[in-house]
């Protein structure tokens, strides 16, 4: 056995030599983060072995539920950090419990500070308020989804970070002009020019967009984003949160956008990230179509008349209702009901595919003649259905997601060679969980059974986006099967990270 002083003497070459290439890269695959960013530096062949070590993708997260928030950061960044990895980017949700008794800006921007303290000034870093959490304990590495209700105590938080070789990731703000519009505009030339710089192509191969709840019309912000890019581009996030990101230029925006471009100076060697979405649902329609056929603004909120499609006449909003509870078989007046509504149009910078988008209201009230709903976004002629809560077609739903994913393991398990594609991380976005299923763990049950043992992280939030592939419902037409882009009030939003090894002649 050879001593340290003779170690520290030895040549670059020597030193393999002597402890072996496969034995060092054992050891430095073990080590935490720090000291494997410290054993890089040694000397080019530790930093070649260490480059192997990292050498694909990779998802790390870890959940808290420590009473300090202090603690609990801690606690989640020595979880995650606790292997090799250099993030690239990190995602961390609180709890309100951590914010309860201070003003929300102050105190996400506490959590913030310390996130990026620990973690680095320069890595993208969005921290935003949640409904719940999705994940394993720190220190138990049990998985569980956590769902609060009103009043009970919901101090925890979930931190995931990402480590992604071959692509570059940034953060890009929606901004305001003035109190009431939104600098659309540059947001979307931000996102094509930063696209661009990093891999020639105008639309970025994701967008996690965050955004807050208290702003009105940002749902169609949202549809506008998803027209500017490309078909390519998958977008999802959670569009009702206070949040917090790296690199602001004031201590709030009303949105921010976390883009993943592929890096088309990335290293040879270097495989295929790929970003996948799949959405879920907990509404089904009831009743026909109908369209808008008045929309009144009043102090941020919207008054919709409406008639049968294709009709001229008007038909008063009780007698919608009516019909809708007729159809449902109950009068239940504090039956929560949503319109979704549809719409087209060209997507891309080139304008070259069609896309149609679904998003989904609350209907508040309704008087004789309007229904009232609190978000700006629909306009005249825009056709809508009406929806209800329905746990059994959301269970459905859930598993045509399972059966979704399943054919990632298909595709995994019948590709030869180096071709091979697997799922190394997600993240979901839901606003179902316990309360509405009535039995815990059911929004990550898909991933989980599909990919045991692979990074899971995510958040329970008011409002989900999602543009990819959507599980159908059951009862819906075959145009509202075909919807690529939603904003969702009731469902789930997975975010799957496969990688595909390049293939080597």
């Amino acid at each position: 056995m050879a001593s340290s002083e003779t170690l520290r003497h030895c040549g670059t070459a020597a030193t393999i030599d002597i402890i072996g290439e496969d034995l060092l890269h054992n050891i430095l695959s073990r080590l935490p983060a720090t000291s494997f960013a410290s054993a890089a530096c040694v000397n080019r062949s530790w930093n070649v072995v260490c480059e192997r070590v990292l050498s694909r993708p990779k998802l790390a997260s870890a959940c808290s539920s420590n009473d300090s928030l202090e603690v609990a950061v801690k606690d989640v960044v020595d979880k995650v950090l606790s292997e090799p990895i250099r993030p690239h980017f990190a995602i961390a949700s609180i709890g309100n419990s951590f914010i309860q008794d201070y003003d929300v800006e102050e105190s996400l921007e506490e959590a913030h500070y310390l996130i990026t303290q620990s973690l680095g000034s320069n890595i993208p870093v969005i921290t935003n308020s949640t409904l719940g959490i999705i994940g394993r304990d720190a220190f138990s590495d049990e998985f569980k989804e956590t769902q609060w209700r009103r009043g009970e105590e919901d101090n925890a938080i979930i931190l995931t970070v990402g480590f992604l070789p071959g692509l570059k990731v940034t953060t890009i703000p929606l901004l305001m002009k003035n109190p009431i519009t939104f600098m659309m505009k540059k947001f979307v030339t931000d996102i094509r020019e930063f696209s661009t710089s990093v891999s020639g192509c105008s639309s970025p191969a994701a967008i996690m967009m965050f955004a807050d709840q208290y702003r009105a019309g940002l749902i169609d912000v949202v549809e506008k984003m998803g027209y500017a890019m490309s078909q390519k581009t998958v977008i999802v996030g959670d569009c009702s949160s206070p949040f917090r990101y790296s690199n602001c230029p004031d201590a709030w925006s009303v949105g921010a956008a976390l883009v993943f471009a592929v890096d088309m100076n990335k290293p040879s060697g270097i495989g295929e990230t790929q970003f996948h979405a799949v959405l879920s649902s907990g509404l089904s329609p009831v009743g026909p179509t109908y369209e808008a056929a008045s929309v009144l603004e009043k102090s941020n909120s919207i008054w919709i008349s409406a008639r049968r499609e294709g009709w001229g006449q008007n038909i008063d909003a009780e007698t919608i209702r009516n019909q809708v509870y007729d159809q449902l078989g109950d009068r239940n007046k504090n039956r929560k009901l949503y319109i979704g509504v549809t719409k087209k149009g060209k997507c891309g910078q080139e304008k070259v595919g069609r896309m149609t988008s679904l998003a989904f209201y609350e209907v508040r009230r309704n008087n004789r003649n309007y229904f009232f709903v609190s978000e700006k976004g629909v306009n005249l002629g825009d056709p809508f259905r009406f929806y209800h809560l329905d746990s059994t077609a959301a269970r459905s739903s859930v598993t045509a997601i399972s059966s979704h994913l399943r054919s990632f393991n298909r595709r995994s398990n019948n590709t030869t060679g180096g071709d091979k594609q697997e799922v190394f991380g997600g993240l979901i976005f839901s606003c179902c969980g316990a309360r509405f299923f009535g039995e815990p763990n059911i929004d990550s049950s898909p991933f989980v059974d599909n990919f045991p043992g692979v990074t899971l992280g995510g958040a329970f939030c008011k409002r989900v986006i999602g543009r990819g592939v959507l599980t159908p419902y059951a009862k819906e037409s075959q145009e509202q099967k075909a919807m690529q882009c939603r904003v969702q009030a009731r469902g789930a939003v997975y975010f799957i990270m496969s990688y595909r090894q390049r293939k080597w002649n």
